[in-house]
């Protein structure tokens, strides 16, 4: 990038910087970001393949979810990260559709690219994108049904959706009915839902049926005595975050000990100070007790010589979680510790899992956090499960937060893709063409799904067209049979936000990509590149209108 001035050359860019401009530089990022989407999209659907995902440090990662492929997956190119961006939002705002959210992105950029060719401005497709965008959200929200948490049957369905095509399929019924289970309880008043209540432990062993989700807690420890209790009925738990030992002495004092008399006083003391201690927990009734902190070894002589149940170093997010489930308070100083600050569970036992001993806390009476034990024969195949897991239990917090439902396999985007085409003839100018690429874009879905299925697309989306045009809203795709059926009758419904997180994010970073004419990108020094790079001698600070570069 270079000036010219009275005959001398003056370079603005450091020497070894790129520029890419105008055209190229559009078609550029527009071949990243479709690069992106097309590897992403053979894993969407039931009949969706599984990608294997192999780390530097030769980690292996198997899985069918589109976030988790573009995290993993080690990319450069700006532009192709910023449809990777789309699928992290969609995985953090929903937790599902983020294949459809890349697929479309990639889809978008796709068809804007024939609109270039025929010289059509990016800014034109831009706002065309942008109309049809809102257009799309205003036509979904029609389709929407609505659902309560008390619609058992359809929760389950939206569960088992999330879950088809991720490995998880021979064991959606079990693993819909945990997933739900665990949201219903965990619900708010006002129908908010925090996934940070629900723990999932994972344990290799035994087969994925197996599974199951604990009313309660399960806390990855053993207890701190052999001669305390193995399992307390009825249990009454204490949850202390601070030590059971002594302190040591704020100041620093010296203790001077002279006869063997004296040192013997000294420990009876300290024994009599534990013992006090544990006294106070005794004396509040408490048969189990769960320690942030740790357990002196004299008090846990006397805690097992009580009959106490103790567990130590517990995570704090555990004991939060432990104070949600049995209705505990956590305290802090054991000289305030009273009855009513004890929790309540059936049932507290010692497991012994997958070769580990597991503290399970069960029965709680009205758990507002909960445990889901995953089993699963190695450690890929409960990555997998649990993922698919994750997946459904988002998607099914998600209905029960908006109460919105549409049909699944691919009913939606043909909908909203007939009627865009409707709108499309209502525009006059250029925005009409991109509004029209829009619709055709949505139509990547419907296809994919029948493509990934060995199906015949073309043949499936004109079926689908056809359905759609008599009016049938719900007609999706049924890739076992290939055929095209009524998606609300079978029970394939997804939540309304999974749809248009989707289109609004895939449209927002398509017109964002769009609009880019020129990649400056500097060189990379020992440092990294850095912006005072660009210009030699540059003061830290920049130069005035440097940032409109």
């Amino acid at each position: 990038m270079a000036g010219q001035m009275a005959g001398q050359p003056i370079f603005i860019l450091r020497e070894g910087s790129q520029r890419t401009r105008g055209r190229e530089a559009q078609s550029n990022n527009i071949m990243a970001a479709k690069a992106v989407a097309e590897a992403v999209r053979t894993t969407l659907g039931p009949k969706g393949m599984d990608k294997m995902l192999v780390d530097s440090l030769g980690d292996v990662v198997i899985t069918n979810d589109g976030a988790t492929i573009l995290k993993e997956m080690d990319i450069e190119h700006p532009a192709a990260k910023m449809i990777v961006e789309v699928a992290k939002t969609q995985d953090n705002e929903v937790g599902d559709g983020t294949t459809t959210a890349a697929v479309i992105a990639g889809e978008l950029l796709k068809k804007a690219e024939e609109l270039i060719d025929q010289d059509i401005h990016p800014t034109i497709i831009a706002s065309g994108y942008r109309l049809a965008s809102e257009k799309a959200a205003e036509i979904i929200k029609t389709l929407a049904k609505s659902v309560t948490k008390n619609d058992r049957s359809v929760l389950l369905n939206i569960a088992g959706t999330a879950m088809t095509g991720k490995g998880a399929e021979a064991n959606k019924d079990i693993l819909s009915e945990i997933a739900v289970s665990a949201m219903i309880s965990i619900v708010d008043e006002d129908n908010k839902v925090d996934m940070d209540n629900i723990k999932v432990e994972k344990k290799v062993g035994a087969r994925i049926e197996e599974s199951k989700l604990i009313e309660g807690m399960i806390i990855d420890k053993e207890r701190v005595h052999t001669n305390m209790p193995k399992k307390v009925a009825d249990a009454k738990i204490a949850l202390i975050n601070t030590a059971i030992e002594l302190k040591d002495t704020e100041v620093d004092a010296e203790i001077s000990i002279t006869s063997p008399e004296q040192l013997q006083s000294f420990l009876d003391q300290e024994e009599k100070m534990i013992k006090d201690i544990v006294e106070k927990v005794v004396k509040s009734g408490a048969t189990v007790a769960f320690c942030q902190k740790g357990i002196d070894d004299m008090a846990q002589h006397y805690l097992a010589k009580a009959g106490i149940f103790a567990v130590r170093r517990v995570k704090k997010s555990d004991m939060e979680k432990l104070s949600k489930a049995t209705g505990g308070k956590l305290v802090t100083n054991l000289d305030e510790i009273t009855q009513a600050d004890l929790g309540y569970a059936a049932l507290v036992e010692e497991k012994k899992i997958g070769g580990d001993e597991m503290t399970f806390v069960t029965g709680c009476k009205n758990p507002k956090a909960v445990s889901i034990l995953l089993r699963g024969g190695t450690e890929h195949v409960i990555d997998n499960i649990e993922r698919a897991l994750h997946d459904a239990l988002r998607v099914v917090g998600v209905v029960i937060e908006d109460e919105q439902l549409v049909a699944g396999g691919g009913s939606p985007e043909v909908e909203v893709s007939l009627r865009l085409q409707e709108y499309a003839s209502t525009l006059s100018g250029r925005e009409q063409l991109a509004v029209k690429a829009f619709a055709d874009a949505l139509e990547i879905i419907p296809r994919t799904l029948a493509e990934n299925a060995g199906l015949d697309p073309i043949d499936m989306l004109m079926e689908l067209r056809s359905h759609h045009e008599k009016g049938q809203k719900t007609a999706g795709l049924n890739v076992y049979e290939g055929k095209v059926i009524d998606m609300w009758e079978a029970g394939v419904v997804e939540p309304l936000r999974v749809k248009t997180q989707a289109i609004n994010a895939a449209a927002e970073s398509a017109v964002m990509i769009l609009r880019i004419d020129d990649i400056i990108a500097s060189r990379q020094g020992p440092g990294g590149p850095s912006g005072a790079d660009m210009v030699p001698n540059m003061p830290p600070g920049g130069m005035p209108g440097m940032e409109d570069m």
